[in-house]
């Protein structure tokens, strides 16, 4: 079903394409232009003979009317010239899929999961080298193609889970050493998927608070759950884009904490023994954000972004901090590491002119290096030289590693064998609610689940023609 959906979806993007090329609408062939490096860039002194309007799409509903309107006030005191405007997308991911064959759409947007890296140039600007821009921003490889980069991240995330300090302490955890010292009746917070568990099991019987919450009816938010399954769970910063390609049965139980595997049992078992919100199919977003501010929530599984929605979110903000996601893994001399990864990635419109393009890369770098975006957002800034947020205090001492990138030639095989395996990890499709399901059913164990995932993975790597190598 998903294949045929996804074919669909090819077939409306083409035909779009088709459409836009002939007699009548916007033009969808790029233009010819001469485009700077976004590294090349001179803010406050380059290009202020440009007259344009940026149009800016963001998911962002919340602050499109506020902080983003102030950002766009701000940057046209230094280029009064270049006219601002956001536009806030609802279910953001299904409307820029439908919108971006036409060229329509605007001139920056966050890139949708769905689109492949070797399809990005058919939409985004080149914004410079990987070679060069990695040296600058964070996270760079994700959204780039054979040596190319089209997307920068506007900020990224240490991937661990936001927490309720109350809720952990009354439960007889906290990360304070002083507390612990003082008390031996005190835990430090839970580091491995058994420690997690029973921390869970501990909130549930000695707190009112809903130990760990889903977030399920809205989905996107579980895609965390897949952001956590490489370097958070592996140590590896390999796994991700090149390893989990090569390897036979990925989510097989390796029976000592780590992997897939175990990112996946903690959620299947919190679900399964009734540690999350009652109703997971009425959880509710918005809501949640003041729940766990006022300690009616214990945890969420999200990226550290997450923190400052939810400081702010009541009058606690001192209670929400963000711990490390509970498997120890080690690098090579021994340290403990846990992954950090982009938020989305700007990207600009490659079917616009010239001048229109330059103005937007011009906006595009403003917010990067000069806009308080990455405070306002509570995330780790993209710009390498900003230091990190210092509510991270609990992943001090824990070294943060991005994904590495694929070896050149093999940037797309995870997202053929994504695609193909219809397993759909860290996409749309969201394989994480369909562990919830069966756990809440109680009609699948996990063995099941991660049994049906192996096998669609090794026919896709069959099908493709992937080397197994480990």
């Amino acid at each position: 079903m998903k294949k045929a959906i996804a074919l669909a979806l090819s077939l409306a993007i083409t035909a779009g394409l088709l459409a836009g090329c002939g007699g009548g609408g916007k033009k969808t062939e790029i233009p010819e232009v001469n485009l700077p490096a976004i590294n090349e860039i001179n803010l406050g002194t380059d290009y202020q003979d440009i007259t344009a309007t940026v149009k800016v799409l963001t998911n962002r509903t919340d602050i499109v009317d506020t902080k983003y309107a102030e950002y766009a006030a701000e940057f046209q005191k230094l280029y009064p010239n270049i006219t601002v405007e956001y536009e806030a997308v609802s279910d953001y991911e299904e409307a820029l899929n439908l919108r971006l064959p036409n060229g329509d759409w605007g001139d920056i947007c966050f890139i949708p999961s769905t689109v492949a890296k070797s399809d990005m140039g058919n939409y985004f600007s080149p914004l410079g080298k990987v070679d060069t821009l990695d040296e600058i921003y964070y996270f760079i490889p994700d959204k780039s193609f054979n040596g190319t980069v089209y997307g920068i991240a506007n900020g990224g995330n240490a991937d661990g889970i936001a927490y309720n300090k109350a809720v952990f302490e009354a439960a007889g955890y906290t990360s304070d050493q002083d507390k612990l010292d003082a008390d031996a009746s005190l835990k430090p917070l839970p580091a491995t998927p058994d420690e997690f568990m029973q921390a869970l099991r501990d909130i549930k019987e000695k707190t009112d608070a809903i130990p760990l919450y889903t977030n399920f009816s809205d989905k996107w938010p579980m895609g965390a759950w897949d952001a956590y399954i490489a370097v958070a769970a592996t140590g590896d910063p390999d796994f991700r884009n090149y390893k989990l390609v090569h390897t036979a049965n990925p989510f097989t139980n390796k029976g000592d904490g780590t992997g897939p595997y175990a990112v996946y049992s903690i959620l299947y078992s919190a679900v399964a023994e009734g540690l999350v919100e009652a109703d997971p199919m009425s959880s509710d977003w918005e809501g949640s954000k003041g729940m766990i501010n006022r300690g009616e929530i214990g945890c969420m599984v999200l990226g550290s972004w997450a923190v400052q929605q939810f400081k702010e979110a009541g009058n606690n903000p001192e209670d929400v901090a963000y711990m490390p996601f509970p498997i120890t893994v080690t690098d090579s001399e021994g340290n403990r590491v846990t992954s950090a990864g982009g938020n989305y990635s700007y990207a600009i419109n490659n079917k616009n002119d010239e001048n229109q393009q330059i103005a937007s890369m011009v906006y595009l770098k403003w917010l990067l290096e000069a806009s308080p975006i990455y405070k306002d957002e509570g995330c780790i800034a993209a710009l390498k030289r900003v230091p990190l947020p210092a509510f991270l205090t609990d992943i001090e001492g824990i070294e943060l590693i991005p994904n590495a990138a694929a070896p050149e030639g093999e940037e797309d095989f995870f997202d053929k064998v994504n695609l193909q395996s219809e397993v759909g990890i860290n996409n749309d499709d969201y394989p994480d609610c369909n562990i919830v399901e069966h756990a809440l059913l109680k009609d699948k164990t996990l063995d099941e689940i991660m049994n049906e995932w192996n096998e669609k993975w090794t026919a896709a790597q069959t099908e493709l023609e992937m080397e197994i190598k480990f």
